[in-house]
C-alpha cells in the first residue's frame, strides 16, 4: 500500500507547496515533502522485491514425483496352479486387483478374460490369435494348444473391476515410469518371459495373425512387480507361487524385448 500512497503523498505536498499564497504553508508543506521523499526512498526498496518475489517458485517435479532408491511393497502371493497352468496374467492381475480392494479372484478373471482361438482358418487362409485381442487358446491345461494374452485384453478386464479411470496402461513407457508408480505404492502388472533376460532369437517363432505377422515366444510370462533396488527387481511369481527377485538390468532387458507391457491402477502420475 506505501508503493501507492507515498508517491501520491509527494505530488499532492509538493502542488500545494507551489500554489499556496502563504508563504509559511507553502514552507510546511516544503518541509513535509522532503519528509515524505526520504520515507519514499527508504520504504520503496524494501517493498518492492515483495511484490515481485509474491509468484512462488513451482516445486520441482523431483519433489512432486521421486523416484525412491528401493521399494518393497507386500503384496500376497497366488499361484496360478493346479488349476490355470498358462494363467500367469490373469493370476498376476488378481494380486493387483486384490491389493486394490477389488474382490475377485484368478478363475474368475480366467473366466471373463476375452479369448481367441489357437488357430483359424478365414478366406482360405490360417490364422493364429493374437495375443493382444484377447487370450490365445486354453488357459487351462499345457495338454491343450495355447499362448497366453497381452497388455490389451488384460487391461480392459482390470478396468471393469477398478472405479473408472484408476486403470492405468504404462505399455510403451520406459522403466523410470514403472518405478515412479512402484514408488507411490502401486505393484505393477508386466509381461517378461520365464528366464528374466533377453533371450535369444532362436526363442522366438513367427506367427501369421490377420492384423500381420508378430514374433511370440513360449517363454512368455507375466509377474506383478512389488518393488527395486540398485542391484534386483522383486516380484510376486504365479507360476511358482512364490516372492522372488532377478538382477535389474537383466529383468528390464526382457521385459522391453517383450514390447515395454505394464499395467498398474490409482491416479495418473505425469
Amino acid at each position: 500500500m506505501e508503493i501507492i500512497i507515498l508517491p501520491i503523498t509527494v505530488l499532492l505536498f509538493s502542488f500545494i507547496a507551489i500554489i499556496h499564497k502563504n508563504r509559511f504553508v507553502r514552507l510546511f508543506y516544503f518541509i513535509l515533502t522532503i519528509i515524505v521523499l526520504v520515507l519514499t526512498v527508504n520504504v520503496l526498496p524494501e517493498k518492492i522485491p515483495e511484490v515481485q518475489g509474491g509468484e512462488e517458485d513451482p516445486v520441482p517435479v523431483s519433489e512432486l514425483f521421486r523416484i525412491a532408491d528401493d521399494v518393497f511393497i507386500d503384496v500376497p502371493v497366488i499361484s496360478q496352479l493346479p488349476e490355470l497352468q498358462r494363467g500367469c496374467e490373469v493370476t498376476s492381475l488378481a494380486m493387483l486387483l486384490n491389493f486394490a480392494g477389488a474382490d475377485v479372484d484368478k478363475m474368475e478373471l480366467a473366466e471373463k478374460i476375452k479369448k481367441v482361438p489357437f488357430t483359424y482358418k478365414k478366406g482360405g487362409q490360417i490364422y493364429s490369435g493374437h495375443p493382444n485381442d484377447g487370450f490365445v487358446g486354453d488357459i487351462r491345461s499345457w495338454k491343450k494348444p495355447g499362448l497366453g494374452a497381452y497388455h490389451r485384453p488384460v487391461y480392459e478386464l482390470a478396468a471393469r473391476y477398478l472405479q473408472p479411470g484408476q486403470a492405468i496402461d504404462l505399455t510403451g513407457e520406459n522403466f523410470e515410469k514403472v518405478k515412479l508408480y512402484l514408488s507411490h505404492g502401486k505393484p505393477v502388472w508386466v509381461i517378461t518371459n520365464t528366464e528374466y533376460r533377453k533371450l535369444p532369437d532362436s526363442y522366438f517363432r513367427i506367427w501369421n495373425t490377420e492384423k500381420g505377422k508378430i514374433k511370440i515366444t513360449y517363454k512368455e510370462h507375466s509377474v506383478l512387480l512389488t518393488g527395486y533396488d540398485p542391484q534386483y527387481v522383486y516380484f510376486n511369481d504365479p507360476l511358482t507361487g512364490k516372492k522372488r527377485k532377478a538382477p535389474l538390468h537383466d529383468f528390464i532387458a526382457s521385459w522391453e524385448q517383450m514390447g515395454r507391457q505394464a499395467i498398474t491402477y490409482g491416479d495418473r502420475l505425469h
